[in-house]
Order: structure tokens, then C-alpha cells, then sequence
């Protein structure tokens, strides 16, 4: 049997101050270079090495959810990717139980790896993650806790616009392309949900969080501003 390809996941944990208002950011790529998804959350008030390691460890459970069993983790946090590693001991008592939850969930992949990247190497992970806490600070998603995914279109880096065609590796797996989704479930008529956004590397970003359904197909009508 063919083994199942290998994923790339570049992560980034920020926070301005040390405890300060924290966040993360995570993108998701093929080999070949097809976005497969990116995210952030904002977590309040911590540190940069919590934020780094709730980035992994998000990360690491939304791979499980798609099925990614082989990962490749890229982090501009040497300490993260040494203690992972073993490298180096967690002495830090805030740190040993997320090194364990990260240990258990890396133990479900078939292969993982995680490598120190230079920061202008994880420049979109770390974008996503202060864009979380932009939005934080300006008081468009909770304080506390960690927003949903930002929902993002598959498609190979440089390219642009709906309808370009799904990844691979999702049509591989089986996975629902554009235009594919299950139906959603049956909900009142609600009014329509208004929100900015910013076209970036082929991902529609919404200024803030949008309370959708995990699979919700939704219409769009995008109006360009000037």
C-alpha cells in the first residue's frame, strides 16, 4: 500500500509582552506546494513559548482531523524544536504538561519531524498570528479563548481567486473540493453576515472571526473597495 504524502506545517507562536496578549498562527501545505489550510487563535494573556506550543499542539490535532499522518513541522522556535527533539530538558512547569499533550499526538502519526526554521522562512504563520491578535486588540473576537479556524481555499502558492482547482492531496484522500461540501444542517433564515476581508497569498482573510459550521456552504458577494 502506497503510503499516504507527507504534509508541511509551518507554525508560529507571538505575544507582545512576556506575558503579554498571545496568539498563533499555522499553515498547512503539500510537498508540492498547494495550500491545504491556515489558521490562528488568539489566547489571551501568556508567553511566547505557551503561544508556540499551542500552535503545534493545534496544529497537530487539526493534521489528525484531516487525516495527515506525515508531517513535516517547520517553527522559527529553537527551544520548541529542541525540546521536542529531547534536545533540550522543559524546566519550565508551565511547559512540561504541553510538551506531554504535543508527545501523545505526535505518537498517532506515522511519521513526524519538526525542524528550526529562520523567522523569514515562517513569515505566513507569523502574519496569521499577529493578525489574531490585531483583531483582539481591536475587540473583534473574545478576549479569551481560542478563535475557530479561518477558513481558506486549497490551491498552489501564487495563485489566486475561487475556483481554482482543489488540492491533490484532498482529492486523494476523498475530501470535499470547492463546491463540495455536505449540505449543511437545516437552520432558521438568519440576515446576512456583512464582513471585510484581505486577499493574501490566495487565502480570503475575514477581519474577524465568522461563527460558521464546520462544513457550512455559504454565498459570497464580494465587492471590491476602493
Amino acid at each position: 500500500m502506497a503510503q499516504p504524502p507527507e504534509v508541511i506545517v509551518h507554525i508560529d507562536g507571538a505575544s507582545r509582552g512576556n506575558p503579554g496578549p498571545a496568539a498563533y498562527g499555522v499553515v498547512m501545505e503539500s510537498t508540492e506546494g498547494f495550500r491545504l489550510g491556515a489558521f490562528s487563535g488568539y489566547l489571551g494573556k501568556t508567553t511566547n513559548n505557551v503561544a508556540e506550543y499551542q500552535g503545534l499542539l493545534a496544529a497537530l490535532e487539526h493534521a489528525l482531523s484531516k487525516n495527515y499522518l506525515r508531517i513535516q513541522v517547520r517553527t522559527d522556535s529553537q527551544l520548541l524544536a529542541l525540546q521536542i527533539k529531547g534536545v533540550y530538558k522543559v524546566k519550565n512547569p508551565g511547559l512540561k504538561p504541553l510538551r506531554e499533550q504535543a508527545r501523545q499526538l505526535i505518537a498517532r502519526f506515522e511519521s513526524f519531524s519538526i525542524e528550526h526554521v529562520p523567522r523569514e522562512r515562517n513569515r505566513e504563520a507569523d502574519r496569521l498570528a499577529n493578525l489574531a491578535m490585531d483583531a483582539a486588540a481591536s475587540g473583534t473576537v473574545p478576549r479569551t479563548g481560542s478563535p475557530p479556524p479561518v477558513a481558506s481555499l486549497p490551491m498552489r502558492r501564487g495563485e489566486s481567486g475561487v475556483g481554482d482547482s482543489p488540492s491533490p492531496l484532498a482529492a486523494r484522500r476523498g475530501e470535499p473540493g470547492v463546491g463540495q461540501h455536505p449540505p449543511s444542517p437545516a437552520r432558521k433564515a438568519t440576515p446576512p453576515l456583512r464582513a471585510s476581508a484581505t486577499f493574501r497569498n490566495g487565502v480570503l482573510e475575514p477581519h474577524f472571526q465568522l461563527s460558521l459550521l464546520e462544513g457550512e456552504v455559504v454565498d459570497l458577494e464580494i465587492h471590491r473597495k476602493e
